[in-house]
């Protein structure tokens, strides 16, 4: 399954960033981590399977900023003087410095702010508040800059959007001035919504233009799933299915204004285009792909509403109501409001308060599947690919486990003689913070 992802269109709904909750602290722990973690044999007791061995590779320089891992690579960031420079560690045998770039510093967010390092299309893209760099991932040459967040998962394109407003409606902040307000991605207030919004696709090794698509008003750009070369474009009136490597419009389904408002936000759920209409109290879903209406259901307000992030979910503090994207229909219930997230295939309930793992259980029907008890912390994972486990060993350290699509099982990958649980993995390592270092271990030959 997929996050959702949701922004406010301006026909009748102003964009309101401060809108969603403040999550609780220990959900921070998840924002960025790349872990990427693959088991393809079932573990026999506390033995590895062949081709599995859990071993110590060696240390190297920690800094204050997150761990990163992607594509089978350690990334680590470093402050010197007034740059800040971008390292790349290779993890084949004991940690080697492959190279060093210095990247740009968003002034917004500071020299260590919330650093995105993706390997895709053969290019990295270094994405950190609203800019995103390209780099070289041999040599770490810059390549180029985008002033905006790329979008991927259409092979080679990389697909941004700029919202134009009309001049002269940039809002007067020290006014204080009433009225409804709208944000363009650069977070600058406008006192109208912009006269349109102009959707690119750029070649991601040159950054060359390859085509412009444009909409009136604000729109939201969703890649489809699973690989699929397009791009869904929702804008206040029609939904557009757009090929990302041309531009081509492949379809469009027109959006209805429901008891006399027109749609206030969209998202992307499981293949299935969310249209919200807050001020009609209705969400409709709509097939992603071929914009074919599939139902429509009351929206419930609360002021205290499920946390459910990549599930289509309904509730309040006392009760969680688990929806089918494909149908719109209850599917099961939780006699709780903890926090519920897709993993491995399964849904991981956990303690909202304090970020403990509970238990996994059947998406489809609710029922549980394994306890978790004992185990501490979730190391965030694609949900799709497998859910990662660490707690505390009795003679000192962490242990990992995993559980996979189709088992839900925990797994023992092995035990990090390390006491701090800021730990990332991929589809090799698992590298956590120990005071000063970063150390690392492999778990596969």
């Amino acid at each position: 399954m997929h996050g959702v992802t949701v922004i406010e269109l301006d026909l009748d709904t102003p964009l309101d960033p401060d809108a969603a909750r403040t999550p609780p602290p220990w959900r921070y722990r998840r924002l960025g981590l790349l872990l990427t973690l693959v088991l393809l044999a079932v573990l026999g007791g506390a033995a590895t399977p062949s081709g599995w061995a859990w071993r110590y590779l060696g240390d190297l320089p920690a800094t204050e900023a997150r761990i990163q891992l992607a594509g089978g690579r350690l990334f680590t960031v470093e402050r010197s003087g007034g740059r800040r420079l971008l390292h790349a560690w290779s993890l084949r045998a004991t940690p080697e410095r492959l190279w060093t770039t210095e990247v740009p510093i968003d002034p917004e967010v500071g020299m260590f702010g919330p650093l995105q390092v993706t390997g895709i299309g053969g290019v990295l893209l270094v994405g950190e508040g609203r800019e995103t760099t390209v780099l070289d991932p041999g040599t770490g040459r810059v390549r180029w800059t985008a002033p905006q967040r790329m979008l991927t998962g259409s092979g080679g394109t990389g697909v941004t959007t700029e919202a134009i407003f009309r001049p002269g409606t940039l809002y007067d902040q020290d006014s204080g001035d009433p009225g409804r307000l709208y944000f363009s991605a650069d977070a600058q207030p406008h006192t109208e919504p912009p006269l349109r919004t102009e959707v690119r696709g750029l070649d991601l090794a040159t950054g060359e233009r390859r085509w412009t698509f444009e909409r009136p008003g604000s729109v939201i750009v969703e890649p489809l799933p699973d690989g699929d070369p397009a791009v869904l474009i929702t804008s206040s009136d029609r939904l557009s299915l757009v090929d990302a490597r041309t531009g081509e419009l492949l379809r469009e389904a027109a959006l209805p204004r429901l008891d006399g408002s027109g749609p206030g936000s969209a998202s992307l759920l499981a293949g299935v285009a969310l249209v919200d209409y807050q001020e009609a109290g209705k969400q409709v879903g709509y097939d992603a792909r071929t914009l074919d209406r599939l139902w429509t259901r009351d929206l419930a307000y609360t002021l205290d509403p499920a946390d459910c992030p990549g599930l289509l979910c309904t509730g309040d503090r006392d009760e969680t109501l688990v929806l089918d994207p494909r149908t719109g229909k209850p599917g099961w219930r939780l006699p709780a409001a903890d926090y519920l997230s897709p993993r491995a295939g399964y849904v991981l309930w956990t303690e909202a308060s304090s970020g403990t793992p509970l238990r996994l259980v059947d998406a489809r029907t609710g029922e549980p599947r394994t306890d978790l008890a004992g185990w501490g912390q979730e190391v965030t994972a694609p949900p799709e690919r497998m859910l990662v486990l660490l707690r505390g060993n009795r003679g000192g350290g962490q242990v990992f486990g995993a559980v996979l699509p189709g088992d839900p099982r925990v797994r023992t990958l092995g035990v990090a003689d390390v006491e701090g649980r800021d730990c990332a993995a991929d589809d090799w390592h698992i590298v956590c913070r120990d005071g000063a270092r970063l150390r690392v271990w492999a778990y596969r030959e």
